[in-house]
């Protein structure tokens, strides 16, 4: 399979100072908005990349919950290899790949877990199935097949048939603080836009543009 001839041109728009907003998530905002209103595919779908004790960098892609002056949020098992990554070593990196609309942002910055009161009212908010799913899925754990897994699901479902599904001690969330995210937007002949805010001292951003 020949792939080194897979290319494409980036024409869509352009990305300049004067455009930006001076505060990145207010910026990150208005591009979230447009990529909802795009109607991509998982428009809050993010790459989290964090790294083992052994300085093993992993990725996988989580769905942002919420996003504010504080930084961005997201929810999982607390015993998957993220989580245990990200509570040994807090620094991690964010991705979100808007391709169509010729975007990216690469948040940098450093997680720590969100109030019980905030995964509560979060997990409740979930729907049944996937409260249900929480349960029954031991993530990044080893499953021998499906069917067990499926298994473990009913199971769940069963003990869980009345009432409401409650919080599993096991399942919690992370904040992430950024320091740096940085704007990236197509351009043409490859000459693309990039634009990295990194926060100063007094909680201002300072804002560069970067060579593509």
């Amino acid at each position: 399979m020949k792939i080194d001839a897979i290319r494409r041109s980036y024409t869509k728009d352009k990305l300049d100072l004067d455009k930006l907003n001076p505060d990145p998530i207010a910026q990150f905002e208005l591009w979230l908005k447009d990529a909802i209103a795009a109607e991509l595919p998982d428009p809050t779908a993010m790459c989290v990349a964090s790294v083992d004790a052994h300085g093993q960098p992993s990725q996988r892609l989580v769905l942002l919950k919420d996003v504010g002056v504080e930084g961005f949020t997201f929810y999982t098992n607390l015993g998957s290899r993220k989580a245990t990554e990200l509570g040994a070593n807090p620094k991690v990196c964010l991705h979100f790949p808007w391709h169509p609309l010729e975007r990216q942002v690469i948040v940098y910055g450093t997680a720590e877990r969100v109030t019980a009161t905030q995964v509560a009212k979060y997990f409740l908010s979930r729907p049944k199935e996937s409260q249900l799913a929480a349960w029954a899925s031991e993530q990044s754990r080893p499953v021998s097949t499906r069917q067990a897994l499926l298994q473990k699901f009913a199971e769940i479902k069963h003990k869980f048939e009345h009432g409401e599904v409650p919080l599993p001690s096991f399942w919690g969330g992370f904040l992430v603080r950024p320091h740096k995210i940085e704007f990236w937007q197509g351009g043409e002949h490859r000459l693309h836009d990039r634009f990295m805010y990194t926060k100063q001292g007094d909680n201002s951003w300072s804002i560069d543009r970067l060579c593509p």
